[in-house]
């Protein structure tokens, strides 16, 4: 089973490959495809085959790398990472699915990039090492930064650059912090390094350390107040990009701190703890304000994503098992909704070519399908009870709540950002879904008809991308294509809305290896289960 992991990082290199020598785009598009999909299908048997009560690393696979420094091509995954690999081949053919319509111009290099992206983001939650992983980490930016800057909007190359310039800057520090550990320890890999930064290391020492490493994954996540690239990047990339970029390469940073800086630095440094969650609220509370005055959806969804990851952080810091079970569940389940959102964006954009509110109005009259997933995923995204976001939005507030490094203050500000969310999003949902119908160009046409169903609403005339000349029919409702990217996606949400607790079973053993205080790392139900034993106990000797 080992060498499935080098077959998932090497199908879509070969993909790639053969994507830029494909005779045109059609056969393109297909090859990216099936290898994004195969991926998927590779991993698949890691899941069943994998063992769940084992807390160490599996389907491990070391490669001599260059031994003088201690660096090695080692590979391997726990449940954590084997989860994030699977949501990232789960999102990227379903991404490259529905590029198939928007893709036109240079479709080989698009679909190339594309699968180049996908290996190096699968490399990131796979490697053992140090700089293997940091190698992966940095190669993310070059597929995305050539996706953003070719096939996305007006002001592409400024939120490519933006892009780029903000997370390499973050990375070199992360860099330095990483060489700085792995030649003091003789070793760079991951278990190796932590143990040496936590053991033999002063307290000032594991505090630029720990400085160095939050800062490049501070600005992948992003983090207040390094996050103003992120609504440009989201803004300006194809729907494909966004979707990625929001579902997986976010990810990559909370997943950072998660191996690195909270055995390193949250577990040993109060004082980086409270600094961290008071950026953490801020995010959560302004990133939700700024998201309810935008009047692009897709902005908004962008500034949604600054303040949904404030809630994933503040659940790492907080140091518990709620917290940190919280946070890997938000990991997982922002990548699903938020990605589903991006999607259905792009498919109202491919029909009305604007992503403005103050354009689109009760498109439920006209596309009852489209209406039903963008509800489903807006209530998603405001954590409803059954749905997927409820759980992890719980649990990181609750281990705020509970965590002797927050408290009661941190959550009760987070608590807030649940409310704001709420709003802004059921905001956009009635202005673009519910109401008369009405469609770009309505505010200067001054004419309509009735539409179909004979209601007598207001059924505007669409204009065609041609700015805005002559007329187009009536919005369609999603397609077979469409209806085939989204129904995965659905499932999903609901699934895990219903059954978290299945999710959660298999992330104990390396949730309690990472929480090295030996006050929290115990299991909250066993804890709960020796306190009833004991008074239980206690109660019996006083009756005797």
């Amino acid at each position: 089973m080992e060498y499935l992991i080098p077959v998932i990082l090497a199908l879509p290199a070969l993909g790639a490959l053969l994507c830029a020598c494909s005779p045109n785009g059609k056969v393109a598009r297909f090859i990216a495809l099936f290898a994004s999909f195969g991926c998927f299908l590779a991993a698949l048997p890691l899941v069943f085959a994998y063992k769940w009560n084992d807390p160490g690393m599996q389907f491990t696979l070391d490669i001599i790398g260059i031994p003088s420094i201690g660096f090695n091509l080692a590979f391997g995954v726990d449940s954590i990472s084997l989860w994030l690999v699977m949501l990232t081949v789960f999102l990227q053919p379903l991404a490259i699915w529905a590029s198939f319509q928007s893709i036109q111009d240079r479709p080989k290099q698009y679909y190339a990039w594309m699968l180049l992206l996908l290996s190096a983001m699968v490399g990131v939650f796979v490697s053992r090492d140090a700089l293997l992983f940091y190698i992966f980490f940095e190669l993310t930016l070059v597929p995305m930064f050539f996706i953003i800057g070719i096939w996305g909007g007006p002001d592409r190359r400024y939120a490519a650059v933006k892009f780029f310039l903000f997370t390499f800057a973050g990375g070199v520090f992360t860099l330095a912090a990483l060489l700085y550990l792995g030649l003091k320890a003789h070793s760079f890999e991951i278990a190796t390094i932590t143990d040496f930064a936590v053991n033999r290391l002063g307290a000032t020492e594991r505090m630029w350390v720990a400085l160095g490493l939050m800062a490049g994954f501070a600005v992948k996540v992003p983090l207040f107040p390094v996050h103003t690239w992120l609504p440009l990047a989201h803004t300006e990339a194809p729907t494909a990009g966004s979707v990625i970029l929001a579902g997986v390469l976010l990810k990559l940073g909370t997943y950072g701190i998660l191996r690195l800086v909270l055995p390193i630095g949250f577990a040993t440094s109060p004082s980086l703890v409270h600094v961290v969650g008071v950026l953490c609220v801020i995010a959560i509370i302004y990133g939700a304000l700024v998201a309810w005055v935008q009047q692009d959806i897709k902005k908004l969804v962008a500034y949604s994503s600054v303040s949904h990851m404030g809630f994933c952080i503040l659940g790492l810091a907080a140091m518990n098992f709620e917290g940190v079970y919280g946070a890997i569940l938000y990991m997982i389940n922002h990548g699903l909704s938020t990605g589903a959102m991006f999607l259905v964006i792009g498919m109202i954009y491919e029909r009305f070519h604007t992503r403005d509110i103050n354009q689109l109005s009760g498109l439920a009259r006209k596309m009852p399908r489209m209406a039903f997933f963008f509800v489903l995923f807006v209530l998603s995204s405001i954590a409803l009870p059954g749905l997927n976001g409820f759980a992890s939005e719980f649990l990181t507030i609750l281990g705020a709540f509970k965590s002797p490094g927050l408290g009661i203050k941190y959550g009760a500000f987070a608590a807030v950002g649940i409310i704001l969310g709420a709003i802004y999003m059921l905001h956009l949902a009635a202005r673009v879904i519910w109401g008369p119908l009405k469609t770009p160009g309505d505010h200067d046409s001054g004419h309509a008809s009735h539409d179909a169903d004979g209601d007598g609403s207001p059924s505007r005339l669409l204009h065609a991308a041609n700015g805005g000349l002559g007329e187009s029919p009536l919005p369609t409702d999603l397609s077979a294509r469409e209806m085939g990217i989204l129904i995965p996606l659905a499932l999903a949400v609901v699934i895990l809305g219903i059954i978290p607790g299945k999710l959660m079973d298999t992330f104990y053993h390396p949730v309690k290896q990472l929480l090295i205080n030996k006050d929290t790392a115990a299991n909250p139900y066993e804890t709960k289960a020796v306190a009833i034993t004991e008074r239980s106990n206690h109660s019996e000797k006083k009756e005797r």
